[in-house]
């Protein structure tokens, strides 16, 4: 039975979605993916005799403190993850005005506050054009991007002195106001790859004269898979769930690259942190 469950488990192959909660890292909400699917199987017995490999990953970090959509590829699919790192994403987040975070978010310590009262639902919806388009943005220096190896947010925690990364090209494809209560406002924005909600938020609040710090992100699509529709909540972890899923979604994922360039997918994400084995 144990051998038959195995045998399924390392069949599995493609994307799905799964629903991140406030608090867990991406990496802890992976480990406690995989752990519920190797419940019960002696797999690195299996393995050794099959001479295969259970391979799982994501395509993205979601911050410990957001919440939402967070793809996994599992099998052949973590060849596909690099779409998912690159693709559209979209976001409803909400801002808190006069205040600045050293992470530039509520999980921070504050590090400056001024006032907000001058701001109008107007003035914030004519800056948001600044900020739509092909533009340039500093990531936060709490990111998982890395220094000689280690993440930006680690070597600050241990008390580094980290420089703050140059300005990069992102893509925000759609940014908007659903909703303006001071000093709370909301905004839903879709976006590309590499692209920091924490950063234009931040960026926002300066651009009116005063300050802002995240207080709530939600996830809600990564390429063709929303949160509403589709991603799997945590009791329906199990092998039979995701092989259905997986059978599910298959359609709504773009056609498969070539060999070639499966090739350096699979290369690429044997160097990423995204990927996790089994062996």
């Amino acid at each position: 039975m144990a051998g038959d469950r195995a045998s399924k488990l390392l069949a599995l192959s493609g994307l799905f979605p799964v629903y991140k909660a406030k608090g867990p890292t991406s990496a802890q909400v992976l480990s406690e993916l995989k752990g519920k699917l190797l419940r019960g199987i002696w797999l690195k017995e299996y393995v050794k005799k099959r001479k295969q490999t259970l391979k799982i990953g994501h395509g993205g970090t979601l911050d410990s403190s957001a919440s939402g959509v967070l793809v996994v590829g599992i099998g052949d699919g973590t060849k596909m993850l690099s779409t998912m790192l690159s693709g559209s994403k979209k976001y409803t987040t909400v801002g808190e005005l006069g205040k600045a975070t050293d992470t530039l978010d509520a999980s921070g310590t504050v590090t400056e506050e001024k006032s907000y009262d001058h701001i109008t639902k107007e003035d914030l919806e004519s800056v948001l054009k600044m900020f739509t388009g092909d533009i340039m943005q500093v990531p936060p220096l709490y990111s998982a991007l890395k220094k000689d190896g280690k993440r930006l947010s680690s070597l600050l925690r241990e008390g580094a002195e980290v420089e703050a990364k140059p300005a990069r090209p992102v893509t925000v494809y759609s940014l908007s106001v659903s909703a303006f209560q001071p000093p709370l406002f909301t905004l839903d924005v879709e976006c590309g790859g590499g692209f920091y909600v924490r950063s234009l938020v931040s960026d926002i609040g300066k651009s009116l004269s005063t300050c802002a710090s995240v207080k709530e992100l939600t996830r809600t699509k990564q390429g063709p898979f929303t949160l509403e529709e589709h991603a799997l909540r945590e009791g329906s972890w199990d092998i039979d769930t995701v092989a259905q899923t997986l059978q599910e979604y298959t359609s709504l994922l773009p056609a498969e690259p070539s060999a070639k360039r499966l090739k350096t997918l699979d290369n690429d994400q044997n160097r990423s942190d995204h990927l996790s084995e089994y062996v």
